[in-house]
């Protein structure tokens, strides 16, 4: 049972009025204007007092905007503490100009380039993306990595390559739920958590297994793999929404996550469920 507010350190928030999502055309029942108010109903009983927003891959070149829309909204909701902005890393030292543009917003925190959707296996490993990665961590910006599972070789020689880079694997790297698929998935995510400066995120892990007929059963041991190799001091909650909601609701993901760890003591599951997101993300300041 969790007994205090979670921190939330993956969430989408959305507005299709004001920009363009080409990826909703897939996902029809997720286009629509999602703000931090939906966030509290869809996740009753559970308060989230903390979220981390995360960008949604809206269409170029709308990623600033995105980020100071946003940071707009962070004015009249004080949970709003962190912001995951997009820019085109493969652009390597350009991204500068963007990166200063959104400096000024006082939630960013780090950058995601969707690495999922590219269809070079190496897209990351590309001279441009690894130089745009060192500017992150010039800027002291963390990198969120969202891949599905068959891209996670490449990941690691990123990782291997950015060592100066505080990463955070996203969805735990999308395993192959859905087809029962666990190699290499099960020795790939064991050699990324060996890099230090990586984390994990335990966020919406059912949309990769069958929207309409996933288990508890059949989603747990991949959580359970994650925490194993990751520890319980680099994995952190996130609830990935709205887009969990084309497999379950919010609670029902909260009930998941909650359910795997029951055997964890109370120190462990208040790092998972909130101190590690704020440690990571440095939500207090």
């Amino acid at each position: 049972m969790i007994d205090h507010p979670i921190v939330d350190a993956h969430v989408h928030l959305a507005d299709p009025a004001r920009f363009d999502y080409p990826w909703m055309a897939g996902a029809p029942s997720l286009k629509r204007r999602i703000l931090p108010d939906d966030l509290t109903a869809a996740a009753a009983p559970y308060e989230i007092d903390r979220i981390v927003f995360v960008e949604v891959d809206v269409a170029s070149p709308r990623q600033v905007a995105e980020a100071e829309w946003v940071s707009s909204l962070a004015k009249s909701d004080p949970r709003l503490q962190g912001m995951v902005a997009c820019v085109e890393l493969e652009r390597g030292r350009a991204v500068e100009a963007e990166l200063d543009a959104m400096a000024a917003l006082p939630e960013l925190r780090g950058i995601r380039r969707l690495i999922q959707t590219q269809p070079d296996p190496e897209f990351c490993l590309q001279p441009g993306f690894l130089e745009g990665l060192k500017v992150l961590a010039e800027r002291d910006l963390v990198f969120d990595i969202c891949v599905l599972h068959h891209q996670i070789k490449a990941v690691i020689e990123m990782v291997r390559r950015s060592p100066d880079v505080r990463f955070v694997l996203d969805h735990i790297g999308k395993p192959g739920i859905k087809e029962g698929l666990k190699a290499p998935w099960w020795s790939e995510i064991e050699t990324l958590a060996g890099f230090e400066n990586v984390w994990c995120k335990i966020s919406g892990v059912v949309t990769e297994a069958d929207h309409q007929a996933w288990t508890r059963e059949e989603v747990r041991p991949y959580i359970e793999r994650t925490i194993e190799v990751f520890g319980f001091d680099r994995v952190m909650y996130g609830g990935d929404w709205h887009v969990v909601e084309l497999a379950a609701p919010y609670p029902t993901w909260v009930e998941l996550v909650d359910w795997t760890v029951a055997g964890a003591s109370a120190d462990e599951r208040r790092k998972l469920f909130r101190d590690n997101a704020i440690a990571f993300y440095r939500l207090d300041g």
